[in-house]
């Protein structure tokens, strides 16, 4: 699994109890993920079709670090299905898992398309000309 994104916990991003608020956790991950099939489909018209059982396991507090892993599992005809660790940066503690987010290649009118990929790349060039 790679872990390319790196957070940290500022006060702004607590719940009322001083720890990391989960819906701030979900939208840096939504964001991580769908950055990555961008990335991986070569193509900015993704988005998010499916989030399977999100794991709490621990809690981020004021001043961690935490980093978001993620790791393709599975290309589909029109998505991509990866699964997610998050974990502290410093002690390695896991935070939060989910297996399957599920993320559907669009073309430009916003219809569900084929995109051709079938192995993870850690570039692809023209996103501009991909999805159409």
């Amino acid at each position: 699994m790679n872990f390319y994104t790196r957070k940290w916990v500022k006060p702004e991003d607590l719940n009322p109890n001083g720890s990391l608020f989960g819906g701030t956790l979900l939208r840096w991950i939504d964001e991580e993920a769908v950055i990555y099939a961008i990335v991986q489909l070569g193509n900015p018209h993704v988005v998010t079709k499916y989030i399977s059982e999100i794991n709490f396991i621990s809690s981020a507090k004021q001043g961690d670090i935490i980093e978001l892993g993620i790791e393709a599992t599975q290309f589909g005809t029109t998505s991509l299905t990866m699964r997610c660790v998050v974990r502290n940066k410093i002690s390695k503690k896991e935070i939060l898992s989910i297996e399957k987010l599920v993320f559907v290649n669009l073309d430009k009118e916003g219809n569900p398309c084929p995109h051709g990929r079938t192995e993870i790349t850690y570039a692809y060039m023209g996103i501009e000309n991909a999805g159409k």
